[in-house]
């Protein structure tokens, strides 16, 4: 079939031909194309939107020819969450629980720890009732042991692949979104455990846990001088090994065993020498428990980024382990078999996933714990290769070969170890009966919810069959050939055929053009079907409306036939024009059209007529079944806005009439550059396009308003020039900014000088420069600079500082003009007097009105507190060098929190305190308070802005906020200077920065700020940084958890 295109191209060319009042039918059907030859399944690849008649590629290839019942359903089969014979079950991961995963299953396969634990009386008497189980209440287990209890009974016991263990982890108070440390995990769970059990009548109850995990060593200290040993004995449950710098674990183990010497400021005092000796301490093992654990200190302290990183070195270590070199008294049975491998699979030390590698006791056949997924390794083979290989490591160092009977691993952070004994372990580790009652209920309730999904999924598959059988009937029937047909939407055919969704009833309303029939341009979305077909769609499935052979638009056909015959004409009539304008117009006979209307008309006619076409589709105010909302429609009427063909002529006030009120004749502008005067016939060719376009024969008068206004314009140009002429003249000087008197440098021959806020100076000279562009400047607005009370809001420091820029001094001479030529609200003066019959004499300087001590303080405030209050501002951190300290002399720019200097410090005085030189008494009477909201707005309008900051050598300036946490910029410190955060000592004007949580605005660091930095070491291996990036909050372990409240 040909393209989409080329199939609309088809369906119009009659229109060329033929003109608006004499379309047919048969016009009509071909618009519609309702003779195009359908396609044919084979040799259609794809559904072919132009053709209504095309029903291939819909979504019938599915249900078409032989089916797989697996297809009619979204269901797994339920077996596949049965436990596998001869296998163990998993725990669900409940989102970084997996470090708990690992260990129960350790625990678990120690048999002698799982039968203790089965021994252990249930407290939960409430549950049972008579010698069986409420069935209505679910079991709740109360303890950690009967969480553990229960636990076990169902990972021997249950017919689920896996288990939930979420009461367990609820119960220790862990967080299931946190990884924790799995190290820190056991041995705070093996404490809570043996604490729990301590309680336990039956010793075989109580001392399980040391029976089984319990060592005992002795801290030795040998004096040098006398001999003398001093033991302190210690009981173990683990052994914590360092593995840096070692590539076996029998180096580890000697290590942890090594002589260390007590010499220098580290001596040994000697009781029975009675005086600091040089002595020898190391430790000795004297006992072993039956289960050995070899904690692999990979999580370890880095000191540089103040946080843990993971030591990714591969580590060597034997399926027998002979302890007995190592413990002090010989002859025993040491040899140990492994039992356990404990896997960290990861780079960083906070991300990764824990896995264990388990060996049955029974069958001595090794398993790979992976939360819900349980792995046999063949051959009764531990086989660790493939988990070395899924992360890569940043030492790349190359994998040691390992003999047989040894492993190599990277990621092993714990070894179990199990004694050898002559002595098969006990196969007969029996569930209690009341555990497995319960284990029977929940197997029982497992096999219920199997029965209820293959039900579901036999259901699926009949309701599949059915349908599979109502497609075959019904795609058949489809094609409507020359019988009655109807339209249905080929989206809700492709869902029809969409075995994942149900069938909706069918909507055709957003098809509909504005008389409530099949729009022309929908066809492309639509599908011709037999009657037949539709009336069985239409009764199972209902909608409508129902779009017959009655359904074409004829009034849609015209319209749009008459577009297209403009769209083609429009090429030619355009030359035409161009003609016609080349021709002079004679007499009175033309018309004026605006010069930019000429230039974009035939764009101007093409976009109207698209959007004819468009508006046909859209004038019911429909769009996929549903109204245009306000948006859109708010949308729609800003584009109308724009000046449509020769509205670029009117006057502005017969635009609005226009637009608006929609006037069938407007005003002309006044400016002939704007307009040209074109022939009749040219006119005529125009209004074909744009009919209701304004228009304005070659005799129409200008809009007479606008000839008023432009007059008086005229005028007040004359008038504006003629002002600001005269008040250069009288005020040149102030419009020079030449010889302006200066606070600072009181001028000898006056005693008073007025003040006006710099703002009107800068107004005013903007006016008399451009007079024509600017309106006059009529006041002077004093307001500005006094407070609500009506005070002035400065001292006489800050105007000959930093509130300089704010206002102007002006000369009595000046301000007698000033007074003559602007209304003047308020007059701000200063006057100098002499004090005193000392020679010489005491200065004083006097405001009116006087300084408001109240809102100045206010302003100062606000001043501060919008320098605490800031986002992305600059500040400087200067690294102090080889511990010199910066001196104000060298650096000065580095004593200071801002650009200020020792003279702007000076002058922070508090604002009550009365300025010598400037007597600014507080009035008497109290004065009435403002609004605070007010107040706040007031005081922002006159905020001074700080000085841009030098930069000095060794700083390096950092783009801040206030609410930014001092821990937050370190790390850009970090990344800036290659200083880690625990190396930094931070200070700003002599103040220790120490509080990391504390943010930047509460420490007092502002926009410009200097802050020292003194590193405490230089750090050599940037990239051991990596981890600290990973933590966003402070490390907090199991604190709050119930590992750590027993």
């Amino acid at each position: 079939m040909a393209p989409r295109l080329q199939l609309e191209k088809a369906a119009w060319r009659w229109a060329e031909t033929v003109r608006p009042e004499e379309v047919s039918q048969e016009h009509i059907e071909t618009a519609y194309r309702i003779w195009l030859e359908p396609c044919i399944r084979g040799v259609c690849r794809r559904n072919c939107k132009g053709n209504p008649n095309c029903l291939v590629g819909i979504g019938e290839h599915i249900w078409l020819g032989e089916i797989d019942e697996n297809s009619f359903h979204n269901i797994d089969d339920p077996n596949c969450e049965r436990r596998k014979k001869n296998s163990f079950v998993g725990l669900t991961n409940l989102g970084a629980t997996c470090y708990v995963n690992t260990f129960l299953q350790v625990w678990f396969l120690n048999l002698e720890l799982r039968q203790a634990l089965y021994l252990c009386p249930s407290t939960c008497s409430d549950y049972m009732l008579g010698d069986g189980i409420q069935e209505e209440k679910d079991y709740e287990p109360q303890t950690i042991c009967e969480h553990l209890q229960y636990l076990f009974a169902l990972l021997q016991n249950s017919n689920r692949r896996y288990i939930d263990p979420s009461g367990f982890v609820k119960a220790l108070g862990l967080d299931t979104g946190q990884q924790q440390d799995a190290q820190e995990f056991s041995k705070l769970f093996m404490s809570l455990l043996e604490d729990t059990l301590s309680k336990q009548k039956n010793p075989d109850v109580r001392n399980i846990v040391q029976q089984q995990f319990c060592g005992e060593y002795a801290y030795v200290t040998v004096c040098n001088q006398c001999g003398r040993e001093s033991k302190l004995l210690s009981k173990f449950y683990e052994l914590e090994l360092n593995i840096q710098g070692h590539k076996q674990l029998t180096d580890c183990i000697s290590e942890f065993l090594k002589e260390e010497k007590l010499e220098g400021d580290n001596r040994y005092f000697c009781e029975n020498c009675q005086s600091k000796q040089n002595a020898t301490r190391k430790i000795r093992l004297l006992s072993l428990p039956c289960t050995l654990n070899l904690q692999l200190m990979r999580f370890v302290f880095d000191r540089q980024t103040g946080h843990k990183k993971k030591l990714n070195t591969y580590i060597g270590f034997s399926e027998i382990l002979d302890m007995e070199p190592y413990v002090e008294h010989k002859g025993g049975s040491y040899v140990y078999e492994l039992s356990a491998v404990l896997i960290h699979r990861g780079v960083s030390a906070y991300s990764g996933h824990y896995i264990a590698h388990v060996k049955d006791p029974q069958s001595g056949e090794w398993y790979k714990f992976n939360d819900e997924d349980i792995e046999k390794m063949e051959g009764k083979k531990l086989q660790l290769g493939i988990e070395e290989d899924l992360e890569p490591s940043k030492s790349q160092t190359r994998k040691p070969k390992c003999g047989k009977g040894t492993h190599c691993s990277r990621n092993a952070y714990m070894l179990v170890y199990r004694l050898q004994t002559q002595e098969k372990p006990n196969t007969t580790v029996q569930v209690p009966a009341f555990l497995q009652e319960l284990v029977d209920r929940d197997n029982s309730k497992f096999e219920e919810w199997c029965i209820e999904m293959a039900e579901m999924r036999k259901q699926s598959v009949d309701k599949g069959k059915a349908k599979h059988e109502e497609v075959k009937e019904l795609y058949q029937r489809l094609p409507a050939g020359a019988e009655p047909y109807e339209f249905v939407s080929l989206e809700w055919l492709q869902k029809w055929l969409d075995e994942s969704t149900p069938t909706k009833p069918i909507d055709n309303h957003a098809c509909l053009c504005s008389h409530d029939k099949l729009h022309p341009d929908k066809i492309s979305i639509m599908k011709r079907i037999s009657e037949y077909a539709a009336d069985i769609f239409y009764s199972r499935y209902g909608g409508g409306p129902r779009l017959t052979v009655k359904a074409l638009c004829k009034e849609c056909v015209v319209e749009r036939c008459r577009i297209l015959r403009l769209k083609n004409q429009l090429n030619e009539d355009y030359k035409t024009v161009n003609n016609l304008l080349k021709a002079a117009v004679k007499g009175n006979d033309g018309f004026w059209v605006g010069k930019s209307s000429l230039r974009s008309w035939r764009q101007l006619a093409l976009e109207q007529l698209d959007e004819q076409d468009g508006d046909a589709e859209q004038s019911n105010g429909k769009m996929n079944g549903s109204t245009l909302n306000k948006d859109e429609s708010k949308e729609e009427r800003k584009e109308e806005e724009e000046l449509n063909f020769n509205e670029d002529i009117l006057c502005p006030h017969a635009v609005f009439f226009f637009k608006y009120i929609f006037l069938n004749s407007g005003e002309l502008c006044i400016s002939e550059n704007e307009r040209r005067l074109v022939s009749k016939e040219a006119w005529s060719k125009l209004q074909q396009y744009f009919p209701k376009a304004p228009e304005f024969p070659s005799y129409k008068e200008c809009c007479s308003q606008c000839k008023i206004l432009e007059r008086e314009g005229e005028e007040n140009e004359a008038l504006h020039k003629m002002i600001a002429n005269e008040q250069k003249t009288s005020l040149p000087n102030l419009f020079q900014d030449k010889n302006r008197p200066c606070l600072s440098n009181w001028p000898e021959d006056t005693d008073v000088l007025y003040i006006v806020s710099q703002f009107f100076v800068e107004e005013w000279r903007k006016f008399v420069r451009k007079p024509t562009r600017c309106s006059p400047v009529s006041s002077v607005g004093n307001s500005a600079l006094l407070c609500p009370h009506g005070g002035l809001m400065f001292t006489f420091a800050s105007m000959t500082k930093e509130d300089s820029k704010l206002i102007a001094l002006i000369w009595p001479s000046e301000w007698q003009m000033i007074q003559k030529l602007f209304v003047v609200d308020h007059v701000i003066k200063i006057t100098r007097i002499e004090v005193g019959d000392v020679n010489p004499s005491e200065t004083q300087y006097i405001s009116e009105p006087k300084l408001c001590p109240e809102c100045r303080e206010g302003l100062l405030c606000q001043q501060q507190r919008d320098l605490r209050e800031y986002t992305q501002a600059t500040i400087y951190v200067h690294k102090v060098v080889d511990n010199k300290k910066v001196m104000k002399d060298s650096a000065p720019e580095l004593n200071v929190s801002s650009s200020e200097t020792e003279e702007d410090k000076e002058e922070a005085k508090p604002d009550g305190e009365k300025d010598p030189d400037f007597n600014q008494s507080n009035g008497g009477t109290k004065r009435q308070k403002i609004s605070h909201q007010n107040y706040i707005a007031y005081q922002k309008q006159v905020i001074r802005r700080s000085m841009r900051h030098r930069k000095v050598r060794g700083e390096k300036a950092l783009l801040v906020s206030a609410n930014q946490t001092l821990k937050e910029l370190k790390i850009q410190i970090m990344h800036a200077f290659s200083v880690a955060p625990f190396d930094q000592n931070l200070s700003i004007d002599g103040k220790i920065l120490s509080d990391d949580c504390a943010t930047l605005g509460t420490l007092g660091v502002i926009p410009e700020s200097v802050i020292l930095l003194k590193a405490d070491e230089p750090i050599a291996d940037y990239a051991a940084m990596d981890d600290v990036m990973q933590v966003c909050m402070p490390e907090e372990g199991f604190k709050g958890t119930g590992l750590l409240g027993h």
